[in-house]
Protein backbone atom coordinates (compact mmCIF):
# COMPACT_ATOMS: atom_id res chain seq x y z
CA UNK A 1 0.00 0.00 0.00
CA UNK A 2 1.47 3.32 -1.12
CA UNK A 3 0.22 6.70 -0.06
CA UNK A 4 1.26 10.21 -0.98
CA UNK A 5 2.14 13.07 1.33
CA UNK A 6 1.06 15.78 -1.07
CA UNK A 7 -2.27 16.18 -2.83
CA UNK A 8 -0.68 15.75 -6.25
CA UNK A 9 1.14 12.62 -7.37
CA UNK A 10 4.80 13.42 -7.91
CA UNK A 11 7.60 11.45 -9.53
CA UNK A 12 10.64 11.65 -7.22
CA UNK A 13 13.96 12.29 -8.92
CA UNK A 14 16.80 9.82 -8.64
CA UNK A 15 19.27 10.66 -5.89
CA UNK A 16 22.75 9.48 -5.17
CA UNK A 17 22.88 7.66 -1.84
CA UNK A 18 24.32 4.87 0.21
CA UNK A 19 23.95 1.68 -1.87
CA UNK A 20 23.69 -0.47 1.25
CA UNK A 21 20.58 1.29 2.55
CA UNK A 22 19.19 3.35 -0.29
CA UNK A 23 19.32 6.45 1.89
CA UNK A 24 20.33 9.86 0.75
CA UNK A 25 23.61 11.24 1.94
CA UNK A 26 23.58 14.13 4.42
CA UNK A 27 24.52 16.75 1.83
CA UNK A 28 21.57 18.43 0.13
CA UNK A 29 21.37 20.92 -2.75
CA UNK A 30 21.21 24.49 -1.55
CA UNK A 31 17.77 24.99 -3.06
CA UNK A 32 14.97 22.66 -4.05
CA UNK A 33 11.61 23.45 -5.53
CA UNK A 34 8.41 22.51 -3.75
CA UNK A 35 7.68 19.44 -5.86
CA UNK A 36 11.15 18.00 -5.32
CA UNK A 37 11.09 18.44 -1.53
CA UNK A 38 7.67 16.86 -1.12
CA UNK A 39 8.59 14.04 -3.51
CA UNK A 40 11.73 13.25 -1.50
CA UNK A 41 9.84 13.36 1.79
CA UNK A 42 7.11 11.20 0.27
CA UNK A 43 9.56 8.58 -0.98
CA UNK A 44 11.41 8.26 2.32
CA UNK A 45 8.22 8.27 4.40
CA UNK A 46 6.70 5.47 2.32
CA UNK A 47 9.92 3.45 2.59
CA UNK A 48 10.07 3.83 6.37
CA UNK A 49 6.37 3.02 6.71
CA UNK A 50 6.80 -0.17 4.68
CA UNK A 51 9.82 -1.25 6.73
CA UNK A 52 7.88 -0.87 9.98
CA UNK A 53 5.01 -2.94 8.57
CA UNK A 54 7.41 -5.68 7.52
CA UNK A 55 9.08 -5.41 10.92
CA UNK A 56 6.01 -6.07 13.04
CA UNK A 57 4.85 -8.95 10.84
CA UNK A 58 8.34 -10.45 10.70
CA UNK A 59 8.94 -10.07 14.43
CA UNK A 60 5.71 -11.94 15.23
CA UNK A 61 6.61 -14.75 12.85
CA UNK A 62 10.16 -15.01 14.20
CA UNK A 63 8.88 -15.10 17.78
CA UNK A 64 6.41 -17.91 17.17
CA UNK A 65 8.59 -19.87 14.74
CA UNK A 66 11.70 -19.62 16.88
CA UNK A 67 13.62 -18.13 13.95
CA UNK A 68 16.45 -16.41 15.78
CA UNK A 69 18.41 -15.48 12.64
CA UNK A 70 15.43 -13.70 11.08
CA UNK A 71 14.86 -11.91 14.39
CA UNK A 72 18.45 -10.66 14.47
CA UNK A 73 18.11 -9.32 10.93
CA UNK A 74 14.96 -7.44 11.93
CA UNK A 75 16.76 -5.88 14.88
CA UNK A 76 19.44 -4.53 12.53
CA UNK A 77 16.84 -3.27 10.06
CA UNK A 78 15.45 -0.83 12.64
CA UNK A 79 18.60 1.24 12.12
CA UNK A 80 17.43 1.90 8.56
CA UNK A 81 14.07 3.19 9.85
CA UNK A 82 15.89 5.46 12.29
CA UNK A 83 18.09 6.87 9.54
CA UNK A 84 15.14 7.42 7.24
CA UNK A 85 13.13 9.30 9.86
CA UNK A 86 16.21 11.38 10.66
CA UNK A 87 16.70 12.26 6.97
CA UNK A 88 13.02 13.17 6.62
CA UNK A 89 13.21 15.46 9.64
CA UNK A 90 16.36 17.19 8.36
CA UNK A 91 14.90 17.76 4.90
CA UNK A 92 11.56 19.03 6.20
CA UNK A 93 13.14 21.31 8.80
CA UNK A 94 15.53 22.85 6.27
CA UNK A 95 12.66 23.64 3.95
CA UNK A 96 10.57 25.16 6.72
CA UNK A 97 13.46 27.24 8.07
CA UNK A 98 14.17 28.57 4.57
CA UNK A 99 10.75 30.23 4.54
CA UNK A 100 10.19 29.07 0.97
CA UNK A 101 7.26 27.12 -0.38
CA UNK A 102 3.51 27.54 -0.32
CA UNK A 103 1.28 27.49 2.75
CA UNK A 104 0.01 24.04 1.76
CA UNK A 105 3.55 22.71 1.51
CA UNK A 106 4.50 24.07 4.91
CA UNK A 107 1.36 22.60 6.46
CA UNK A 108 2.17 19.19 4.98
CA UNK A 109 5.77 19.31 6.19
CA UNK A 110 4.71 20.26 9.72
CA UNK A 111 2.23 17.37 9.71
CA UNK A 112 4.95 14.97 8.56
CA UNK A 113 7.28 16.11 11.33
CA UNK A 114 4.53 15.40 13.86
CA UNK A 115 3.96 11.94 12.38
CA UNK A 116 7.61 10.95 12.59
CA UNK A 117 7.56 10.27 16.33
CA UNK A 118 4.80 7.67 16.00
CA UNK A 119 6.42 6.15 12.93
CA UNK A 120 9.87 5.86 14.51
CA UNK A 121 8.45 4.60 17.80
CA UNK A 122 6.55 1.78 16.11
CA UNK A 123 9.76 0.77 14.39
CA UNK A 124 11.35 0.55 17.84
CA UNK A 125 8.47 -1.54 19.19
CA UNK A 126 8.79 -4.05 16.34
CA UNK A 127 12.52 -4.19 17.07
CA UNK A 128 11.85 -4.85 20.77
CA UNK A 129 9.65 -7.84 19.88
CA UNK A 130 12.32 -9.12 17.49
CA UNK A 131 14.88 -8.98 20.30
CA UNK A 132 12.71 -11.27 22.44
CA UNK A 133 12.36 -13.60 19.46
CA UNK A 134 16.16 -13.68 19.10
CA UNK A 135 16.40 -14.87 22.71
CA UNK A 136 14.08 -17.82 22.03
CA UNK A 137 11.13 -16.58 24.08
CA UNK A 138 8.56 -18.15 21.77
CA UNK A 139 9.56 -21.71 22.67
CA UNK A 140 8.88 -21.08 26.36
CA UNK A 141 5.42 -19.54 26.02
CA UNK A 142 2.23 -21.42 26.90
CA UNK A 143 0.03 -22.65 24.06
CA UNK A 144 -2.69 -20.12 24.90
CA UNK A 145 -0.28 -17.22 25.05
CA UNK A 146 1.16 -18.22 21.68
CA UNK A 147 -2.31 -18.09 20.15
CA UNK A 148 -2.96 -14.66 21.67
CA UNK A 149 0.37 -13.29 20.46
CA UNK A 150 -0.28 -14.66 16.99
CA UNK A 151 -3.58 -12.77 16.88
CA UNK A 152 -1.96 -9.61 18.27
CA UNK A 153 0.56 -9.77 15.44
CA UNK A 154 -2.24 -10.13 12.89
CA UNK A 155 -4.13 -7.17 14.35
CA UNK A 156 -0.95 -5.06 14.41
CA UNK A 157 -0.39 -5.80 10.72
CA UNK A 158 -4.01 -4.93 9.91
CA UNK A 159 -3.70 -1.73 11.94
CA UNK A 160 -0.65 -0.65 9.98
CA UNK A 161 -2.24 -1.49 6.63
CA UNK A 162 -5.44 0.36 7.55
CA UNK A 163 -3.41 3.37 8.68
CA UNK A 164 -1.80 3.56 5.24
CA UNK A 165 -5.22 3.27 3.61
CA UNK A 166 -6.47 6.27 5.57
CA UNK A 167 -4.04 8.43 3.65
CA UNK A 168 -4.08 6.56 0.37
CA UNK A 169 -7.88 6.80 0.12
CA UNK A 170 -8.01 10.39 1.41
CA UNK A 171 -10.71 9.28 3.83
CA UNK A 172 -10.97 10.30 7.46
CA UNK A 173 -13.57 7.57 7.88
CA UNK A 174 -10.77 4.99 7.70
CA UNK A 175 -9.50 6.24 11.05
CA UNK A 176 -12.60 4.68 12.64
CA UNK A 177 -11.47 1.26 11.38
CA UNK A 178 -8.08 1.81 12.97
CA UNK A 179 -9.78 2.73 16.25
CA UNK A 180 -11.85 -0.46 16.15
CA UNK A 181 -8.77 -2.60 15.52
CA UNK A 182 -6.99 -0.88 18.39
CA UNK A 183 -9.92 -1.77 20.64
CA UNK A 184 -9.42 -5.42 19.69
CA UNK A 185 -5.71 -5.08 20.44
CA UNK A 186 -6.52 -3.69 23.89
CA UNK A 187 -8.85 -6.63 24.58
CA UNK A 188 -6.17 -9.10 23.50
CA UNK A 189 -3.67 -7.38 25.78
CA UNK A 190 -6.04 -7.75 28.73
CA UNK A 191 -6.56 -11.44 27.95
CA UNK A 192 -2.83 -12.05 27.58
CA UNK A 193 -2.20 -10.32 30.90
CA UNK A 194 -4.72 -12.65 32.56
CA UNK A 195 -2.98 -15.67 31.02
CA UNK A 196 0.36 -14.46 32.35
CA UNK A 197 -1.14 -13.89 35.81
CA UNK A 198 -2.43 -17.48 35.86
CA UNK A 199 1.14 -18.57 36.60
CA UNK A 200 1.43 -21.29 33.97
CA UNK A 201 4.86 -20.06 32.84
CA UNK A 202 8.18 -19.51 34.66
CA UNK A 203 8.52 -16.03 36.15
CA UNK A 204 11.30 -14.84 33.76
CA UNK A 205 9.19 -15.94 30.77
CA UNK A 206 6.10 -14.25 32.21
CA UNK A 207 7.99 -10.98 32.68
CA UNK A 208 9.33 -10.97 29.13
CA UNK A 209 5.93 -11.92 27.70
CA UNK A 210 4.27 -9.11 29.66
CA UNK A 211 6.64 -6.69 27.98
CA UNK A 212 5.86 -8.17 24.55
CA UNK A 213 2.15 -7.70 25.20
CA UNK A 214 2.80 -4.08 26.12
CA UNK A 215 4.79 -3.55 22.93
CA UNK A 216 1.86 -4.71 20.79
CA UNK A 217 -0.59 -2.57 22.77
CA UNK A 218 1.55 0.53 22.32
CA UNK A 219 2.01 -0.26 18.62
CA UNK A 220 -1.76 0.02 18.29
CA UNK A 221 -1.84 3.35 20.13
CA UNK A 222 0.80 4.88 17.86
CA UNK A 223 -1.01 3.58 14.77
CA UNK A 224 -4.18 5.32 15.98
CA UNK A 225 -2.27 8.55 16.48
CA UNK A 226 -0.81 8.33 12.97
CA UNK A 227 -4.20 7.59 11.41
CA UNK A 228 -5.76 10.57 13.14
CA UNK A 229 -2.96 12.88 12.06
CA UNK A 230 -3.30 11.67 8.47
CA UNK A 231 -7.07 12.16 8.58
CA UNK A 232 -6.56 15.67 9.96
CA UNK A 233 -4.10 16.47 7.16
CA UNK A 234 -6.32 15.34 4.30
CA UNK A 235 -9.41 16.85 5.91
CA UNK A 236 -7.74 20.02 7.18
CA UNK A 237 -9.16 19.19 10.59
CA UNK A 238 -7.64 19.69 14.07
CA UNK A 239 -4.55 17.76 15.08
CA UNK A 240 -5.08 14.89 17.55
CA UNK A 241 -3.49 14.76 20.97
CA UNK A 242 -0.04 13.25 21.40
CA UNK A 243 0.33 9.62 22.44
CA UNK A 244 1.88 9.33 25.88
CA UNK A 245 5.55 8.37 26.04
CA UNK A 246 6.34 4.67 26.24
Amino acid sequence: MVFRIGSVRRNPPSREGDPSTGLAQDHEPAEKDEGTVLADVDRMFVQAFALVGEGIAGATHALLAGDREAAKELVQRDEVVDRLTHDIAVLAQRRLVSGEGSIDERRELVAVLRMLTDLERNGDLAEHIARRAARGLGAEMSARSRGLVERMGEVATQLWRSTAEVFADRSSEGAVIVDDLDDEMDDLHVTLTAEIAAGTMPTPVAIELAMVGRFYERFGDHAVSLARRMAALVGAGPEPGTVASD
